[in-house]
């Protein structure tokens, strides 16, 4: 999927959240229209089209300017083709989610002779991120959102990402691991989110509170233990006595670096080639 068609995705998922972002306003009457615009059939994957209460709201997502047909033609006959056919006022917004080159003329307006269309442009990375931290709906969009610390801006929306309900935190999780990928280095993006679950799990939090009261090396291992023992039952099922005599021979840092790696676990044989690995 790509970055563009995913944000149409999101947009025709959340409707209201998107129209109300970008109207300013809060929109609780939103329809997805889902329509060709005759005359001839136009490229379309990455648009969304909204009708509001005696208006239609269209939306282009964009990771770059560039385009053929150019942007701003593009707009203009959509624009016809939308009027033609709903006879309604009709709002265009142009999301852009990466900046362009240096010195770009980012246009938004179509100008030729005396015929001039105007739109609206939204630079994603110029947007202040809090709406965006605060709305599941627009939490994948967070990460392009405006910073001077970028790491920090990850860390942020990796907390409220794990902050979700439990039903929805899988998708809204991929989707903003997918789109931070415009921006950040994907190992990263893995190191943050995986880290991110760990603290956010309940059994983990009480067990590093115990460790810490403890403060002693055997029992942070038995703590360690614990938890690993309950995660790995969680994702791969009942362990074996024998998986359970393994996991007591591993070091702290072993027990470690397996509390990272079950997280993408599937299966009991996932966890017999991370055995494999120690020998």
């Amino acid at each position: 999927m790509s970055f563009d068609n995913l944000c149409k995705l999101l947009s025709e998922k959340y409707p209201e959240r998107f129209a109300s972002w970008v109207l300013g306003t809060e929109q609780t009457c939103v329809k997805v229209l889902k329509t060709e615009l005759s005359i001839e059939p136009i490229r379309a994957d990455y648009v969304t089209f909204l009708q509001l209460e005696g208006r239609i709201l269209h939306l282009e997502f964009q990771t770059k300017l560039e385009s053929t047909p150019p942007l701003p033609l593009r707009m203009l006959d959509y624009w016809v083709r939308l009027y033609r056919l709903y006879r309604l006022p009709i709002t265009q917004v142009i999301v852009l989610l990466l900046p362009p080159a240096p010195e770009t003329i980012i246009e938004t307006a179509f100008r030729v002779e005396s015929t001039v269309h105007e739109y609206r442009v939204i630079c994603i990375w110029s947007e202040n991120p809090e709406p965006f931290l605060n709305d599941p709906a627009l939490l994948p969009l967070a990460p392009l959102t405006a910073t001077a610390q970028p790491q920090a801006l990850l860390q942020q929306v990796v907390a409220k990402v794990n902050q979700l309900e439990p039903r929805q935190r899988p998708e809204i999780s991929t989707y903003t691991q997918i789109l931070a990928g415009l921006k950040y280095n994907q190992d990263l993006i893995r190191q943050m989110f995986r880290e991110g679950m760990m603290r956010e799990s309940v059994i983990y939090q009480e067990i590093l509170k115990e460790g810490e009261q403890q403060g002693e090396q055997r029992g942070r291992k038995a703590e360690g233990q614990l938890l690993i023992v309950r995660l790995l039952t969680r994702r791969v099922g009942e362990l074996s006595q024998e998986v359970l005599e393994r996991i007591e021979t591993l070091s702290l840092e072993q027990l470690e670096n397996l509390g990272e790696a079950l997280l993408d676990f599937q299966a009991m044989a996932d966890l017999e080639t991370w055995f494999n690995t120690l020998e």
